[in-house]
């Protein structure tokens, strides 16, 4: 059987002391994480072109254009593009109102879920963090529909973003980003 590297630099007069040991402890600290990962289950390994990985990833830039497409609606009214809102009209009748103010607000959006979006991609720390606050925004504001007894759309959002959420928060997950 062939030699390891480890057994062919701690058996080697070649290499000094100091490299032979650490070769020694780093070979026990990988040996120590496979124990780990064999005892808990636990790989943290994380393979970022797994549909999951990659769905986040489109649903965030969708998000963005979705938002950026709203924001554009309400700041120019009147325009070819205001027939969209006949997907959902009550939505419009309550926005539409509100015109610029609601515009720029769903810009912002648009730009927090570009920026979120290429972060994610990028796998990017803040990008996770981002992501993380905007979901569990959609969480809390789920919740206050359900409070104000929009129970089908509440928890049905409640139910999707909350899944969304608890996915973001796995360690796996988390420990894609840098």
């Amino acid at each position: 059987m062939k030699p390891t590297i480890r057994q062919s630099v701690t058996s080697s007069p070649r290499f000094s002391p100091t490299i032979r040991s650490w070769v020694t402890e780093l070979a026990y600290i990988e040996q120590m994480r496979e124990r780990d990962n064999d005892r808990t289950g636990l790989d943290l390994t994380v393979k970022t072109k797994t549909p999951g990985f990659t769905a986040v990833g489109i649903f965030l830039l969708f998000g963005a254009v979705m938002a950026s497409l709203a924001a554009t609606t309400l700041l120019w009214q009147g325009t070819r593009l205001d027939r969209l809102w006949d997907l959902n009209p009550m939505a419009y009748k309550q926005l539409a109102p509100l015109g610029t103010r609601v515009g720029i607000f769903f810009l912002l959006l648009g730009a927090a879920l570009t920026t979120a979006g290429v972060g994610w991609f990028r796998q990017r720390l803040w990008g996770w963090r981002l992501a993380v606050v905007i979901i569990a925004t959609q969480v809390l504001g789920d919740v206050v529909n359900c409070v104000r007894g929009d129970l089908l759309r509440g928890g049905t959002g409640l139910i999707i973003a909350g899944a969304l959420l608890l996915f973001l928060l796995q360690p796996k997950v988390r420990a894609a980003f840098a």
